[in-house]
């Protein structure tokens, strides 16, 4: 019996939206980006405003690259590739519209909140309590479009693109909401309701996942679509995308630790965290396989078309930062690594190369398609792709040189046995041609996405006055849905080797996501069960106390202004951190600490054992004029900070909070503000006395002075006697 045709319509306006979204806000991201690059090397690009300063203006860059660019990305190419595949209209087209407007808004919110310093100080999670509710309704709405469409489906099985965008849709779920638990304070402020190593533990479960799940699954889905089509030829090998697939989801989940190789994490986490990250390079590499070899027999046409181009140098991008991203998780490379720029390096190898360039491919081929005309000119789109090309490899170049040079003058030692570069400033210094370097190389790829954005234009510019919506007839599915069995043992192996038990899953798209979200969900669990219940984990410190009310303040400015973005908190356990910083830190020291901020980079030295180096007075000046201190600082200046009033009475709701978190605060509850104020007349008359102005009791700098002056001292360790004295010239405490 025929099935009964239907006859329906794409949605292609809501993918037209999305598309346009991409260029703009990956232009605003890129902007912003060359912008901080530049920042580094001349400070006074800082321009002295506190909503320009390299610290508020660094999140930013990351969100919109990441959530506003590659997001939008996505979702142009999921709902474009979705209809087709399933051969349906998306479930609901307001849904789709609310999708749409709704993460532009959340976008907006984020271009404001965050330069005016609203951040929960999160790496890829920055963004405050009422904007996480938003970005979970919005998903939920993107959500319930998706699997609505597949439950209308008249296409049994799942195309393997449509797998990864399950994956991606279910695991940033998780991720985003347990990530950002948190008691809020007031309407943009809160505070995580894990602590410390804890804390860290979800942040980077959080943060290598969202990379793994929002700017690379879902970009291997669109890769497995837009790839083959542009390239009009089958993937490579069908059994090779469910190995790719399934090893993906299983491991990815679990290598989030070994960003915390030799930090205060439990050694067995961050050693489970590499073996794992180890163990992704075959199935990564297993998808860059089976990308590229869809281009075989086609590679002439690659020479000629710059949209093949775009896509074979996004996947070699990512082969190679799914090789780097093992290597950088084995502990003797990550000892050298971590913290410098070669992280920097790293990361945008995949975000310039792999999202970027796929991102770019799949436009350029989906824009005749969905403006139903010419693209203006092939001839832009390849001197885009080669302007990119070569800013993306000046860019490398020069980041990868700056992190080896970071990472091996941190470690030298002169032949003396002492520190060969002190002064942390002589490094920095070392660096400004690096850094001038990578802003040219920026500069080619931000004129190359100009570029993009003008073919856009003018290909959108000769559009017909009325698009055509063609209508597609296909057959309604039989409801009931009947796999072929084996019938004999030899039968049952052919069936199991041509993936036969696979082809089932596929046409069960609720079993689908069930294993889906049950690999995703026991991964985690088995790293976070023993982090939060096994106590030893975690050992207390008697003479580690809570905040006081002041320092608790002046945690919250350092936050504010994104002090945490340059300097880290996190003293590790090799000779040339303890002789610069002191003694090594314990994770007992951080289990009043909402957030954690042991940092990912250090742009300035650590701050862990910072308290009690140099005098209130010192603070003063460094926080007003840091190259008074330290010739050739590249630190913004913080001039409001002497003249902003501190907001004594909204002290008592931050404490409150903290004391609902578990933070033992005893009478503080009760008169936090009385308390903090006494303080604050004690840092001020301190300052007084050493020949400061007189008049700063009651302004934001005697705060944040009063948090780095209790920075490790809970932790009571006699000087090395191997370590310089300190100078307050040009001191290594301070860039």
């Amino acid at each position: 019996m025929n099935a009964e045709l239907e006859t329906f319509s794409y949605d292609d306006a809501i993918v037209r939206k999305f598309l346009f979204a991409t260029f703009i806000w990956g232009f605003v991201g890129m902007l912003v980006g060359l912008i901080i690059a530049l920042q580094l090397a001349y400070p006074s690009l800082n321009l002295g405003l506190p909503w320009t300063s390299f610290g508020r203006l660094r999140p930013l860059h990351t969100n919109a690259v990441i959530f506003a660019f590659a997001g939008n990305a996505f979702f142009t190419g999921a709902y474009y590739s979705t209809q087709r595949l399933l051969k349906a209209r998306m479930f609901n087209d307001t849904l789709s519209k609310i999708h749409f407007w709704g993460w532009q808004l959340i976008i907006v919110s984020a271009a404001l909140t965050l330069p005016l310093g609203f951040t929960q100080a999160k790496e890829y999670a920055e963004l405050e309590w009422p904007i996480d509710i938003a970005i979970a309704v919005v998903w939920v709405v993107f959500a319930v479009n998706f699997f609505g469409t597949i439950a209308k489906r008249r296409e049994r099985h799942l195309y393997v693109a449509v797998w990864f965008y399950i994956a991606s849709i279910v695991t940033v779920a998780i991720l985003h909401i347990f990530n950002n638990l948190s008691v809020p304070v007031g309407f943009l402020k809160s505070y995580s309701i894990y602590s410390g190593v804890q804390d860290a533990f979800m942040q980077w479960w959080y943060g290598h996942n969202a990379v793994a799940f929002f700017l690379t699954t879902p970009f291997l889905g669109l890769m497995y679509y837009f790839m083959p089509k542009a390239a009009d030829r089958p993937v490579f090998s069908y059994r090779l995308s469910i190995l790719h697939f399934w090893t993906l989801v299983f491991m990815y989940i679990w290598a989030g630790p070994h960003h915390l190789h030799y930090t205060a994490l439990p050694e067995w986490a961050s050693t489970l965290g590499m073996l794992f990250s180890v163990m992704l390079w075959a199935p990564s590499w297993g998808g860059m396989v089976n990308g590229l070899l869809t281009l075989r027999g086609v590679w002439r046409k690659v020479v000629e078309d710059p949209v093949l181009k775009f896509f074979v140098v996004a996947v070699t991008a990512y082969g190679m930062a799914t090789f780097e991203g093992p290597m950088l998780s084995i502990k003797s490379v990550n000892g050298l690594a971590h913290y410098t720029d070669w992280i920097i390096a790293h990361v945008h190898t995949g975000a310039l190369g792999w999202n970027g360039f796929l991102t770019f491919g799949m436009i350029y081929w989906l824009m005749p398609k969905l403006f139903q005309t010419k693209l203006h000119s092939m001839k832009l789109a390849e001197w885009h792709f080669w302007l990119a090309t070569f800013g993306m490899i000046l860019y490398a170049a020069a980041i990868y040189s700056a992190g080896l040079t970071q990472g091996l003058m941190w470690r030298a030692f002169d032949e003396t046995g002492r520190l060969q570069f002190p002064d942390f400033i002589e490094t920095t210094l070392r660096l400004m041609p690096m850094y001038l370097l990578r802003a040219v190389g920026g500069t080619l790829y931000l004129v190359g996405m100009g570029m993009f954005g003008y073919n856009i234009f003018k290909t959108w510019a000769t559009r017909p006055a009325q698009y055509d919506e063609p209508l597609i007839q296909a057959a309604r599915l039989d409801p009931v849905y009947r796999a072929a069995p084996a019938t004999a043992p030899a039968g049952a192996w052919a069936a199991f080797s041509r993936a036969a038990w696979h082809r089932r899953w596929e046409g069960l798209p609720v079993t689908f996501t069930v294993l889906v979200a049950v690999a995703v969900i026991v991964a985690s669990l088995f790293e976070i069960i023993p982090t939060f219940l096994i106590k030893s984990n975690v050992p207390t410190i008697a003479s580690v106390k809570p905040y006081t009310p002041l320092e608790l303040a002046g945690r919250d400015i350092y936050i504010r202004e994104g002090c945490f973005n340059c300097h880290s908190q996190m003293v590790r356990p090799f000779r040339h951190e303890t002789e610069r910083y002191g003694e090594y830190s314990k994770p007992g020291e951080f289990v009043y600490d909402h957030p954690f901020l042991w940092g990912s980079r250090r742009i300035g030295p650590d701050l862990a054992r910072i308290g009690g180096k140099y005098p209130d007075l010192w603070h003063l000046r460094h926080l007003d004029n840091p190259s008074q201190i330290t010739a050739r600082s590249t630190m913004p200046a913080y001039p409001w900070l002497h003249t902003n009033r501190l907001d004594f009475e909204g002290i008592q709701k931050r404490v409150d909070a903290m004391a609902m978190l578990g933070v033992p605060y005893g009478e503080a509850v009760g008169n936090a503000p009385d308390q903090a104020r006494g303080q604050a007349k004690q840092v001020a008359d301190a300052i007084a006395s050493q020949g400061g102005p007189s008049d700063l009791a009651d302004r934001e700098v005697v705060a944040i002075i009063a948090y780095l002056q209790r920075l490790g001292r809970d932790i009571k360790v006699a000087a090395s006697p191997a370590a310089p004295a300190p100078r307050t010239a040009n001191a290594g405490g301070a860039n």
